[in-house]
């Protein structure tokens, strides 16, 4: 693909086995723990991400004349649309009804993982939106390769989405709850933000989960012993099955997570009795913790605020974290002191009749999103700018 001077090729490959993890990982940032060859490679190596999963990997790269990789993407193709978070069953409904074969579509995603961050990767510098352009081409015509009925782009961060949307693609807007850390030093400094009603909540909640003699710690990944992961993992298991979901995440995944990744894996541990009841499982970045995975042995009161919420907020305090990310879903987060942010996902159909319906659905759905965040930022338990109570 020519480039003004540059020389360049897109091509993909069916294991990031095949991509330098070094080279990867200069593209992709040390921000993010999801997008790092570690990460995206252990999904693979443990049967996660497989033809049998519905999550083939096809991973884009943009290589220079030299073959050196100048921008990447974490590429897969579908043939469900399970494991996604951004959901597009509609969708995939109205394409069939009309004739077309929605499946199998290209996702540039983390798989079952709704984290917000970059998707297009390239190391930042000057040649950074260049790169991330031509690579966006480079997609469309894998896309039409492919023969698939369009790409998608999941979760990319804001700046991002800003550069898919100048780009052409339709963007998407979603709801999620996130708490940021405004200097607190400490829990009950944070506290001391909020409405006395609230607080008093949130110290009774707390309070009842001592009562009742729980034990909470957190654990770095490399600390977690066996048992430890293999109660977790039923947990894991035990919750999708209560949910009617598909549990794609391996035993394997999770014991060479702890291992590989070691103290970006950030496990809060609930122990009674000293048996372990419950475990909230989090990956840490740069400047944020990401809330993953939870599962307990039984219905806790008040144990699921305290393991997901209350200690994510604690450790993101004593580490000097600026935010924490507590995933999708959540209208109850907000009590709780976490505050509704816009999420986005990008998308390129190439049925221009079919894109041109999406598009005006997006519009409308936009709008939508954009009241509901309005909403329930309305009713954050924060006190007023002035210290009143609102």
């Amino acid at each position: 693909m020519p480039d003004g001077a540059e020389a360049l090729t897109v091509r993909t490959v069916a294991s990031l086995g095949a991509v330098e993890a070094a080279a990867w990982d200069l593209c992709a940032g040390a921000a993010n723990p999801f997008v790092s060859h570690a990460f995206l490679t252990l999904l693979e190596e443990t049967g996660c991400v497989s033809r049998k999963s519905g999550w083939l990997p096809q991973h884009a790269l943009l290589e220079d004349s030299a073959g050196r990789l100048l921008a990447a993407a974490p590429a897969y193709l579908k043939s469900h649309s399970y494991g996604e978070y951004v959901f597009d069953h509609g969708w995939a409904d109205a394409y069939e009804r009309a004739g077309g074969s929605y499946y199998p579509k290209l996702l540039i995603a983390v798989p079952f993982t709704p984290v917000p961050g970059p998707r297009i990767l390239a190391p930042a510098g000057p040649s950074q939106r260049r790169h991330r352009l031509a690579l966006l081409s480079g997609l469309v015509e894998v896309a039409r390769e492919l023969e698939v009925s369009g790409f998608h782009i999941n979760f990319p961060d804001e700046d991002e989405a800003a550069l898919l949307g100048e780009a052409g693609l339709s963007i998407r807007h979603g709801c999620q709850y996130h708490w940021f850390n405004r200097g607190y030093a400490s829990f009950d400094d944070f506290l001391a933000a909020l409405t006395s009603r609230k607080r008093k909540q949130i110290r009774k909640e707390r309070e009842q989960v001592r009562a009742a003699g729980f034990d909470m710690r957190a654990v770095t990944g490399g600390e977690m012993k066996p048992s430890e992961w293999d109660a977790f993992f039923k947990f894991y298991v035990d919750t999708y099955d209560r949910k009617w979901g598909y549990p794609y995440l391996t035993r394997d995944f999770f014991g060479r997570l702890g291992s590989e990744l070691g103290d970006r894996v950030v496990m809060m541990l609930a122990a009674k009795d000293g048996q372990t009841v419950a475990g909230a499982l989090n990956l840490r970045g740069a400047d944020a913790l990401f809330g993953r995975n939870w599962g307990a042995a039984g219905d806790f009161p008040f144990l699921h605020f305290e393991a997901c919420y209350y200690q994510a907020i604690d450790y993101a305090i004593a580490h000097k974290l600026a935010r924490v990310e507590a995933g999708t879903q959540g209208p109850h987060k907000v009590q709780r002191g976490y505050e509704p942010v816009r999420t986005y996902s990008a998308h390129w159909i190439a049925d221009k009749r079919f894109r041109n319906a999406i598009d005006h659905f997006l519009e409308r759905e936009r709008q939508g999103i954009a009241e509901e965040i309005a909403m329930m930022a309305a009713h954050t338990p924060f006190r007023c700018t002035d210290g009143s109570e609102g």
